[in-house]
């Protein structure tokens, strides 16, 4: 995982330069302010004009990057993150500063809004949630470091407020350097583009091992959306040997199921009965909540997490011994890569006519490995148009001892499978086509022969080991109905970006499952900022004033302006713990829970900060109970809440829209944040420090109600099965309303 982690770090880098630079300006509107002799409302639109700035350049953030990569886009982060450092040291005027600060804010905006989405994309689902918590903790190490150096230059006879907005530009370079010569592309970018060949070695290196079959396919299924999303459950067992000749599945109560590799698939018999464990067993009650107004799919995701342990270990938890399982005399087979040797290999049986060119500009290049030249031996042709998937017999499910995740799973203890299927058509012709299949052991590690064999509907012999898998079961992006007439050998014979990107990106956002992640992604950014975190973040030193920091630290000779700089940078020094403890929790205890438990932390320390404004006690005790407040906040703000609404949003939506939504997400974040930071001085002057928190603790109650309600848990999971398990929930919560 080094290289995923090292991946994620570099990236992080945009979000320490969003830290900096909001400490920076909380610190040097004060001496900006006397220097330039602002009114109020200049003063906050000199604050808010980096808010301004991300606003303006996210709104057409997210569908650039679908264009252009989210690589180029950190980028340019990074040269308009140094140009305007360097404008700000220069700043002769307000106007001049101005500029600088919308500059500032167009890299604030591509930084803060794509990083989360790449290291998303780029991430292992075990460690996914840990690795997209690194913005939080670079953002509050840059407010730490920016506070102590303001607070250094405070002490001096005539602070610069520009050498304090200017020194942006060195760490900004060195994100320049970084994004340029170490940061890959995002390897599901590639896949969206057809860049497999890319794709691969970009896989190669984030995860460490030259076999990633397994996630390539999962990566170019996730192109799919929309189709029917069906949950079903299986018991799961070695494929049977097949006599030379015999078509497979002969029992017409077993399935046949296929890996993404040559040489894997394994027998599955549904489950008639309805088992207490499980995802599937939530099908039918999923819509009839104790609590009426909870969101089904808060439950859908819930049932599958019951199941999982929690740890947030790499170790596969779908068959956790596939080794000794599905163990045979045969050794493991060799496949071929999806490079440009595999098309020049039996280049015949490609029905290419470019077999010899880059994979990445071949609409017919193979996009799952190279299995179906045994055609003849293993499978009867299911339709004339050519063949389908092969696979060799005594095969198993996975190759390893499964400490790891195996390159055939795809993360999180799921695994990637498609099944074929035949009816007899109208013209009394065979038809066929392939089931996509995502499958999720129940019952967590262990759950093997002796307890299934009693389940319901599961009519399963006690010899040898088998395992209950719920599936979700839908039409698979890489081969369609449409695609039987273009002749494709296999399930993934031609190129994602042909089939993916048909019809209007903009329809995409009705699907049900991507309104009602937007509607998630929405409420839960709207919430965070109205709480008021970015608000309090610019004028911390301020309200740390207002509180009377300088009674408590009035031995030490520091002024009020001194004072109340340190204090923000022990502050923002205590946040690093508490970000780090939300970073080993992120994957284990798992984002909602998290939200859930914080959330309550934030409302008491808002109403304890409200009553030490209401009520005098002393000079001293009301000081150090307003400063305790604040601290407290900040840093139970920093664990949860701070993090989880970009990690949500970088996850739920599907890779064809991903870029649009977050885009749509991001542009609420940043209008709130817009109107919490350029109306906070109004509102202290007109209803106080306690009345401002006032408001934020009502909204604190508002988000957890709402998180409670509707925010499912995602960890752990891949991408693709998040999006998934989000249309089949919504399409399961519309059928329920028809009724």
């Amino acid at each position: 995982m080094k290289g995923a982690v090292l991946v994620a770090v570099a990236a992080a880098i945009g979000n320490f330069l969003q830290g900096w630079d909001n400490a920076t300006i909380a610190g040097a509107i004060v001496y900006i302010t006397d220097d330039l002799d602002l009114q109020t409302t200049v003063e906050g639109l000199v604050v808010a004009m980096s808010l301004i700035g991300a606003t303006v350049i996210t709104t057409f953030s997210g569908p650039v990057s679908d264009w252009l990569g989210r690589r180029p886009m950190l980028i340019i982060s990074s040269v308009l993150y140094f140009i305007s450092g360097l404008v700000m040291l220069w700043s002769p005027n307000v106007y001049v500063l101005l500029l600088a600060r919308l500059l500032d804010g167009f890299g604030i905006g591509l930084a803060v809004t794509l990083a989360p989405v790449y290291i998303s994309e780029t991430a292992p689902p075990e460690i996914r949630g840990q690795l997209n918590t690194l913005p939080q903790f670079t953002g509050s190490g840059g407010m730490f470091l920016s506070y102590c150096m303001v607070f250094g230059m405070s002490l001096t006879t005539s602070p610069s407020w520009r050498m304090m907005l200017g020194i942006l530009s060195i760490p900004s370079f060195l994100y320049f350097v970084l994004a340029v010569f170490y940061l890959p592309e995002s390897p599901r970018w590639l896949v969206s583009k057809g860049k497999m060949t890319q794709a691969e070695k970009v896989l190669q290196r984030l995860r460490g091992r030259e076999d990633v079959s397994g996630e390539m396919a999962l990566l170019v299924e996730g192109l799919g959306l929309g189709g029917e999303t069906s949950i079903e459950e299986y018991i799961i067992g070695p494929a049977d040997e097949l006599a030379d000749g015999q078509e497979p599945t002969a029992d017409k109560d077993t399935i046949r199921l296929y890996g993404p590799e040559e040489g894997l698939q394994w027998d599955a018999k549904p489950v008639t009965g309805q088992s207490s464990l499980g995802l599937a067993s939530r099908q039918g009650s999923m819509v009839n909540q104790s609590v009426p107004l909870m969101d089904p799919l808060v439950t859908l995701f819930g049932s599958v997490h019951e199941n999982l342990p929690e740890s947030g270990s790499t170790r596969s938890m779908l068959f956790p011994n596939f080794g000794s399982m599905f163990s045979t005399a045969e050794p493991p087979v060799k496949t071929d890569r999806w490079d440009e040797e595999s098309q020049h290999r039996e280049g015949e049986d490609y029905m290419s006519e470019a077999a010899g060119e880059d994979s990445d500009d071949n609409l017919h290049s193979p996009l799952i490995s190279r299995q179906t030249t045994s055609l003849e031996k293993d499978m009867v042709p299911p339709t004339s148009h050519g063949s389908v998937l092969s696979m060799r017999h005594h095969s198993s499910l996975m190759q390893g001892t499964g400490e790891t995740v195996s390159s055939t799973g795809i993360g999180g203890g799921w695994q990637l499978a498609w099944q074929w299927t035949e009816r007899e058509g109208e013209d009394g012709k065979k038809e066929g086509g392939f089931k996509r299949i995502y499958l999720h052991q129940e019952g967590g590690p262990g759950t093997r022969r002796g307890s299934l064999v009693s389940l319901p509907g599961g009519d399963v012999p006690a010899e040898g080991e088998y395992i209950q898998a719920a599936a979700l079961v839908s039409q698979p992006a890489l081969y369609t109905k449409e695609l039987m007439e273009q002749h494709p050998v296999g399930p993934a014979m031609v190129h994602p970006a042909e089939t993916a990107s048909k019809g209007p990106i903009w329809a995409a956002l009705l699907q049900p499952g991507v309104k009602r992640a937007l509607f998630v992604g929405i409420g839960i950014q709207l919430l965070q900022q109205f709480s008021g975190i970015n608000g309090v973040l610019y004028y911390t030193p301020q309200i740390l004033e207002d509180a009377g920091v300088e009674v408590l630290l009035a031995d030490l000779g520091l002024s009020s302006e001194s004072a109340s700089f340190l204090i923000s940078a022990v502050t923002t020094l205590l946040m690093l713990p508490c970000i780090v403890l939300g970073m080993r929790l992120m994957d284990t205890a798992g984002r909602r829970k998290l939200l859930l438990t914080t959330i309550p932390v934030l409302v008491v320390s808002l109403i304890i900060l409200v009553f030490s404004q209401l009520v005098t006690i002393s000079t001293v005790v009301n000081a150090a109970l307003s400063t305790a407040c604040v601290v407290i906040y900040f840093c139970v703000f920093v664990t949860a809440y701070g993090p989880i609404p970009n990690i949500l949003c970088s996850e739920i939506f599907p890779t064809r829209v991903r870029g649009l939504c977050i885009a749509i997400c991001a542009l609420v974040y940043w209008i709130s944040d817009i109107i919490v930071t350029y109306s906070l001085p109004v509102l202290l002057e007109v209803a106080g420090l306690g009345g401002i928190f006032g408001i934020y603790a009502v909204v604190c109650v508002i988000s957890w109600i709402f998180i409670y309600l509707k925010v499912p848990e995602t960890k752990s999971m891949p991408l693709e099965v998040i999006t998934e398990m989000f249309a089949v929930g919504a399409s399961q919560a519309a059928a329920a309303k028809s009724k």
